[in-house]
This record gives structure tokens, C-alpha cells and sequence, in this order.
């Protein structure tokens, strides 16, 4: 007979994995809370000795602005759509536990989190280190220790 393959999971990089959950869940409360500053167009006249061109191109500062503005909001719309379906494929614990501290107005501390969900510190933890595992696969942000091939003969 021949070799047989093995498949070998690559190992996570626990700690870059996490901080990359709590990236991405603090750039989900900006886009959420803000509003970004608007290029606001130039509103003075210039005048110009070059003949205009008729391409594709936009040369007027409001038409750029315009564009930029609809580009950074369907970003926006789409990001955070994509957390929210991420965060709604959860169990419902882990569920809770990453709304009520990451993605509500308020700033809320963890230990504010597991005493008003009747849990204790520990379960609270492992819930939500699994809950930031989870959401880091869900949402392909997970982080690996190497860049192995993942089967081996």
C-alpha cells in the first residue's frame, strides 16, 4: 500500500486572533457611531486654459466628493451587515455577551456583563473566548501561528 495523507489542523495564534475580534467589533461601534468628516467640495471658481476632455473620468470636486461619500457609506452598510449575520450565527449566550459588551451605545465593562447575566467570572470568560473564536472564523479573520501546508505524507 501507499502513504496515507494526515490531515493536521494549522495551530491559531489565540492571542492575534482575539485582538483581531476586538478590532474588528471596535471598527463595527465607529461605523455605527460616527459619521465620517465630509470632503466638502471647493466652491471657489478656476479657470483653466486646457480643453475639456470627454472620457469617463470625473474632473468636478462635488461629483468626487459625491462619489466618495456613497463608496464610504455602502462600505459601511456592508460591514456592518456582515458583523451583524456573523454575530447572529452565535449561540445565544456567546450572542448576548458580545452585544452587551461590544455592540451597544453604552460602554460596558465585562465584569457589568457576567453580574447582569447571573454568571460567574469564569463561564463568563470561556464563553466569550469561544464566542471570539467562533466570530473569528466567521467573519475569516482568524490568525495563524505558521504558514504550513496543511497535509503532510
Amino acid at each position: 500500500m501507499g502513504k496515507q495523507l494526515s490531515f493536521k489542523l494549522p495551530e491559531i495564534d489565540r492571542e492575534k486572533t482575539k485582538e483581531a475580534v476586538e478590532s474588528a467589533l471596535a471598527k463595527y461601534q465607529l461605523y455605527v457611531l460616527t459619521i465620517p468628516e465630509e470632503k466638502l467640495p471647493k466652491v471657489t471658481s478656476s479657470f483653466s486654459i486646457v480643453p475639456p476632455t470627454y472620457t469617463n473620468e470625473f474632473h468636478s470636486t462635488t461629483e468626487q466628493a459625491v462619489i466618495e461619500k456613497v463608496d464610504n457609506e455602502k462600505e459601511r452598510s456592508e460591514y456592518i451587515k456582515r458583523i451583524n449575520k456573523a454575530v447572529n450565527r452565535l449561540g445565544y449566550k456567546e450572542r448576548a455577551i458580545l452585544i452587551r459588551r461590544y455592540m451597544s451605545a453604552e460602554d460596558v465593562f465585562d465584569y457589568e456583563v457576567y453580574n447582569d447575566m447571573n454568571m460567574s467570572e469564569r463561564t463568563y470568560h470561556r464563553i466569550k473566548s469561544r464566542a471570539f473564536y467562533k466570530l473569528a472564523f466567521a467573519l475569516r479573520i482568524e490568525v495563524y501561528k505558521h504558514n504550513l501546508s496543511c497535509f503532510t505524507k
